[in-house]
């Protein structure tokens, strides 16, 4: 029996908590870990893989590859911040792109079943990085008065009302933007992953009661979460590069 008597084991924060699999010196290195540093691997793996030996006529891992970095490079890059500025930004955003997507789609892969994202460390460290960038960047093409410009929104335009909107954009751009950035993606994964936990455990659980048509409506619906997460991964990663280079573009355009 679970502790709400009804002897279902609804599912809660306990799916996203997992047991050390090794702990060295206070250290612990968990599922979720392993799988970020897989994740890593075969990243860097694949790209290494596809363009290490780059040849004129592709082969098929190369053309996938080059298919991939395009879409991110034409359909993101090249379309919010521009090809000229943008080039030098590609290699970066598709390393965010994959990265984010296959710490996303661990959800659906069995044995791992467990995206990545859902934990907000990892969404919080690459939208810090993405922070330090934007900031750097706005110092580097402004200097210490354009960065302030930038990040209060100042315009003389505006009158009485110009302190008042320094402040908001201040805060909002320096505080809630990179918090903002970091729970989109994490609130997403998230609640998708406690949907499909839910909708498989319920299956089991129903199908081991007399309601057993339930068990059946609640099976056809986690395959359904299986297909609607697949999407969702996909435009978690999508948005959370293509913001990334909405701030990388504000960085670099010019106030006055």
């Amino acid at each position: 029996m679970s502790d709400n008597g009804c002897g279902f084991p609804a599912p809660g924060l306990q799916s996203f908590l997992f047991k050390p699999i090794v702990e060295v010196g206070g250290f612990e290195f968990n599922k979720v870990m392993l799988l970020a540093l897989i994740t890593t691997l075969l990243v860097i793996t694949f790209f290494t893989l596809a363009f290490g030996k780059a040849k004129v006529v592709p082969g098929k891992l190369q053309m996938i590859g080059e298919a991939g970095y395009d879409f991110v490079r034409r359909g993101i890059v090249y379309e919010t911040i521009g090809k000229k500025e943008g080039e030098k930004f590609v290699p970066f955003m598709v390393s965010l792109f994959f990265f984010i997507w296959i710490m996303n789609i661990w959800s659906v892969i069995p044995l791992a079943q467990f995206p990545v994202s859902s934990v907000i460390a990892y969404p919080m460290v690459l939208a810090a990085i993405v922070y330090v960038v934007w900031v750097s960047l706005t110092f580097k093409k402004h200097g210490f008065v354009g960065f302030f410009k930038n990040v209060t929104g100042y315009d003389k335009s505006l009158g009485p009302v110009l302190p008042l909107v320094m402040v908001i954009e201040f805060f909002s751009n320096l505080l809630v933007r990179p918090f903002t950035h970091a729970v989109r993606l994490f609130a997403n994964m998230f609640a998708g992953h406690l949907m499909l936990v839910m909708f498989t455990v319920a299956s089991w659980y129903l199908l081991n009661s007399w309601m057993v048509p339930a068990a059946g409506v609640s099976f056809v619906m986690a395959v359904a979460m299986v297909g609607f997460e697949l999407f969702v991964q996909a435009v978690q990663a999508y948005v959370f590069v293509l913001l990334a280079c909405t701030y990388v573009q504000g960085a670099l355009a010019e106030h006055h």
